[in-house]
């Protein structure tokens, strides 16, 4: 019973830094004005966002790899599994945007880009997917998260391809597409969207774990984002 308790409370622990380091990165970087530079909002506040929250997991992995020796996945790893997850979702990412395109030729109707599609909209929401949003996130909900959740929790499941680790990862990425406010409290959520981003989180973990490298799995969820954003885009110059 208490070995159960310490790894509810561990699981606990983990969750609330995970899901509150990114609320203290919103806020930081609403600190900002970025009028000058991004005067749409596209692009600049999430990039600033994500770097901080990059940052601050950063210095607690590299502090505890300094304490304890754990290894969070630097390196290259497995590259023959890591670029296989890679190419697979390249293909997977280019037969969404095909898909994508042929539903807007046909139907005329697409979810649209949320700002106006000029060259600095285009070019600065792109590069935050391509160079911010899969390494911010996956340093911190595979990298970190696996890793600290792996020292407590045991098992897999499906035949032993993902870890419970994995799966609770997962769920905590999950949660954090869940918008909160709190005064009044409110929560504001798409539920497709939370679904999702727990699916491709347990793929991305499996990638994690079996490369042995955060690498694989940023490109992986950069490579989704670009191309999902991609559609959009295209999607509203197609529709306009």
């Amino acid at each position: 019973m208490a070995k159960i308790l310490k790894q509810v409370l561990w699981v606990l622990f983990l969750a609330f830094l995970l899901l509150s380091v990114p609320r203290l990165a919103s806020f930081f970087a609403s600190q900002f004005n970025y009028s000058v530079i991004d005067p749409d909002g596209t692009f600049a506040w999430i990039s600033v966002h994500h770097i901080f929250q990059a940052l601050v997991f950063l210095a607690i992995m590299i502090f505890i790899y300094k304490a304890t020796g754990i290894k969070f996945g630097f390196g290259l790893g497995d590259k023959k599994i890591g670029l296989f997850f890679v190419r697979l979702f390249v293909i997977i990412g280019g037969i969404y945007l095909l898909v994508s395109l042929i539903i807007i030729l046909i139907t005329g109707s697409f979810p649209v880009f949320d700002a106006p599609l000029t060259l600095r909209n285009i070019l600065g929401y792109l590069g935050f997917q391509l160079f911010l949003s899969g390494p911010s996130e996956e340093l911190i909900f595979r990298a970190f998260a696996i890793t600290m959740l792996g020292l407590l929790t045991r098992g897999r499941f499906f035949k032993g391809t993902i870890s419970t680790a994995n799966i609770i990862a997962a769920v905590i990425f999950g949660l954090a597409h869940i918008s909160i406010e709190f005064s009044p409290l409110a929560f504001s959520y798409d539920p497709f969207q939370v679904i999702y981003a727990t699916g491709l989180g347990i793929v991305y973990g499996v990638c994690y774990e079996r490369s042995k490298s955060m690498i694989y799995p940023m490109l992986m969820h950069s490579i989704t984002n670009v191309f999902a954003v991609g559609a959009t885009i295209i999607a509203g110059l197609i529709i306009s």
